[in-house]
């Protein structure tokens, strides 16, 4: 079965500031107009979107407000991420009962959004800080069928202070059901410490003492499917205009493309960014029917298979080269897909060092949640930074 994909794009970062409610509404208001939400679903997005917003003003700390444009085949729908390092929930079920209020804000509270969003996600951990997701398609037949199915794949990329462009981007295409005509390749060797102790696994009905909401990652039927899919991730050489555009054609070729292999999908991407900037970049073929996952990259793109029910993660490493400049010849590796185990590829705008242990229950949600709380504990400031997280039923 084809695997849910989705592609995301216009993504408006909002940092913490006193007018962030009302330019978030009103950007929001203007991208649900552009993408064709009904005139009271447009009502509904800007008023969650202003309480999410007045909410992540009165409590954040180093708080930001994402907003962005998710897209199948088909259908639009808005997105919005809120992303804060405290202070936490020390009582999420209290915070979404319906009334739940800490202080002034427009009170309809996170309870009420939950319900006026297609899906909706939120960790929090007292002391460390709360990531919520929230995603709104159209109340017609056609939005609705759009938001039965959790895409398997979502990524954040955000740009380096100072910036407005980003030199990250990620994407993800399916390439049919069934065997794939994938060489045989080593398995990566696990790095020296790669490991980590037994993460505590929090699922949605942990976090808010309630059995798991149709839309909440937890839910088998909202899984993505079983198909085999490409992930590829590119990170443009240096920032700006110039590293974005790499990044930007990277992902068009990739949409273009047709080759199955990653090391195919690595050669056609050297020949389109040739001329320009070049970058890092990395492609996995995740096979779920056959539990594994091959990866063939160039560059510093960190990629790595979680064992969601241990904490414990190994690497598929990428060769040295710039993809568009010095290609070197094609390595690809493999690591084993446990069952319920997550894929993460990153650009060095985020640590490798971070463990799943370290942020209880992070690949238990959404894969936006899980990208954003990865952003958030190890991205840095002073680089383009981007993850993409792939999960679903296997």
């Amino acid at each position: 079965m084809t695997p849910a994909l989705a592609v995301c794009e216009d993504t408006v970062w909002f940092r913490h500031s006193d007018s962030l409610p009302a330019a978030a509404r009103g950007a929001a208001r203007q991208l649900a107009h552009r993408i064709g939400l009904l005139p009271e679903r447009v009502g509904e997005v800007a008023l969650a979107v202003s309480e999410a917003a007045t909410n992540l003003r009165r409590h954040a700390v180093d708080g930001a407000m994402v907003l962005r444009v998710v897209r199948t085949d088909t259908e639009a729908a808005l997105e919005f991420l809120t992303i804060d390092s405290g202070p936490g929930m020390a009582d999420v079920p209290a915070a979404l009962a319906d009334g739940y209020s800490s202080g002034p804000t427009l009170g309809i509270g996170l309870g009420a959004i939950s319900r006026l969003a297609d899906a909706f996600d939120l960790h929090s951990l007292p002391g460390r800080g709360t990531v919520m997701t929230a995603r709104f398609w159209n109340r017609t037949p056609a939005g609705r069928a759009a938001a039965a199915t959790e895409p398997v794949a979502a990524g954040l990329t955000r740009p380096m202070s100072g910036q407005e462009l980003c030199g990250d981007a990620w994407a993800v295409r399916a390439v049919g059901a069934g065997p794939s005509a994938a060489p045989a390749v080593p398995a990566a060797a696990e790095p020296p410490g790669a490991g980590s102790a037994a993460a505590a696994r929090l699922d949605w009905s942990v976090l808010t003492n309630r059995a798991p909401r149709a839309h909440s990652a937890a839910a088998p039927e909202r899984a993505g499917a079983t198909g085999a899919f490409l992930l590829m991730f590119c990170d443009g050489l240096g920032h700006g205009a110039l590293a974005a555009r790499a990044a930007s054609d990277a992902v068009a070729a990739f949409h273009r493309g047709s080759a199955h292999r990653p090391e195919q999908v690595l050669a056609d991407l050297h020949r389109v960014l040739r001329g320009g900037r070049g970058g890092a970049v990395a492609v996995a073929l995740v096979e779920p029917a056959e539990a594994r996952v091959t990866l063939c990259g160039a560059g510093n793109v960190s990629a790595f298979v979680v064992d969601t029910a241990t904490g414990n993660r190994r690497s598929l490493p990428s060769a040295p080269g710039i993809v568009g400049h010095q290609l070197p010849a094609p390595h690809p590796v493999r690591q084993g897909l446990p069952p319920g185990s997550a894929v993460v590829l990153h650009s060095d705008g985020l640590t490798d060092r971070w463990r799943a242990a370290d942020v209880p229950g992070i690949f238990s949600h959404l894969p936006v949640t899980a990208a954003a709380l990865l952003l958030r504990e190890a991205g840095v400031r002073r680089d383009d930074a981007g993850v993409v997280v792939a999960k679903g039923a296997w």
